[in-house]
């Protein structure tokens, strides 16, 4: 088993490993847990919610790995946390940045470097009406990176701000309107053009597409798509929509409360999903063939989403699956094991046929 699966949870640490040429980011038994606390003052921890428990993964330079899965399942704290913004309970997010030319870990970088990496990693948010600021022109928004870093005079950033407007599909004139003049679709790209100010490596995409229209979407897609053979970009894409992933991603991460389940290249996952809860995600992606969708059998999980303050033992997945009918399932929590070249399922039994 690779180091990089390898599941024995630990604190984060400064032993900076040998990362392979073409890999970008490696994330390494990575917790982020939110405390519950009662009391008066709210002093006393009584509890933690395990938004995310012990992940691992790799992203290779160039590619789009695809992390899916129901809402509140810890895809986005997985973002937040892989980016700092949210303080990592523990594990290392080792990244290789351009800026510093060196691997660093980002779950424990001091002020210095952290600033350093934000040039090199960068965000797109969810919602195009609440990230971008309704006081500030197109122009500031997107100038603001650059400003803060310190990067161009006046006059070179409202030429940039101009340039990159240009290579979101807007048009450079609007440099001085504000955020309500804009509909969905285009406030996104002036959120991919504020990301792409610094010239990041690495971008992470927080559902960037979930808030617009279909056919919007598919514009935004094609201009991600676009911007990655252009600039050399990697992407994390979240999203809890599989028709997107399978479209945009390279690899599939798939996830469950707090866990990754299961991981794959985009077709093997699709083709041949190993893991019951990613069969069960599967079945719901609709097929634009009338009598195919008709025919075939949707798959109904019984059963309530465990709480993440209070998972069950074993595999988190064992309340709901089909196949979970050892012993095993319930005592011992899965590691992610390649059973096939390239393909990980953390599950007893994945080989098991599953029946609905």
């Amino acid at each position: 088993m690779s180091e990089t699966m390898d599941h024995t949870t630990h604190a984060a640490t400064d032993d900076t490993p040998q990362l392979p040429d073409d890999v970008i980011l490696r994330v390494n038994h990575l917790v982020k847990e939110f405390p519950i606390k009662k009391g008066i003052f709210f002093k006393k921890q009584v509890g933690a919610v395990q938004a995310v428990s012990d992940i691992s993964f790799e992203v290779k330079k160039g590619e789009t790995l695809g992390l899916v899965g129901e809402s509140g399942c810890g895809k986005s704290t997985t973002a937040r946390a892989v980016m700092r913004l949210l303080e990592p309970t523990s594990g290392d997010v080792w990244f290789r940045s351009e800026k510093l030319g060196k691997v660093i870990n980002v779950a424990t970088a001091s002020k210095e470097d952290l600033r350093a990496i934000r040039e090199d990693i960068q965000i797109v948010f969810q919602d195009p009406y609440a990230s971008l600021n309704p006081r500030m022109t197109v122009a500031s928004i997107i100038a603001e990176p650059l400003l803060v870093h310190g990067v161009m005079s006046k006059e070179e950033r409202l030429d940039e701000v101009k340039r990159l407007l240009q290579v979101v599909g807007l048009q450079p004139e609007h440099v001085n309107r504000y955020p309500h003049e804009f509909s969905g679709g285009q406030r996104q790209r002036i959120g991919v053009a504020r990301a792409l100010a610094l010239k990041p490596s690495f971008i992470v995409l927080d559902e960037p597409v979930s808030a617009l229209d279909v056919s919007i979407q598919a514009q935004v897609l094609n201009l991600l798509d676009d911007l990655q053979s252009e600039f050399g970009l990697t992407y994390l894409f979240i999203a809890h929509d599989l028709s997107v992933v399978r479209h945009i991603s390279d690899r599939v991460a798939v996830m469950y409360l707090g866990r990754l389940v299961e991981m794959a290249d985009r077709n093997a996952l699709y083709e041949r999903p190993m893991h019951p809860y990613t069969h069960a995600l599967l079945s719901a992606v609709p097929i634009p063939d009338p009598t195919i969708e008709v025919e075939r059998e949707r798959i109904l999980l019984e059963g309530e989403i465990p709480h993440p303050s209070n998972p069950p033992s074993g595999c988190r997945f064992n309340t709901r699956c089909p196949i979970a009918v050892t012993g095993q399932c319930d005592v011992d929590v899965p590691e992610l094991t390649e059973v096939e070249p390239g393909h990980w399922v953390a599950c007893h039994y994945p080989e098991v046929k599953i029946v609905f």
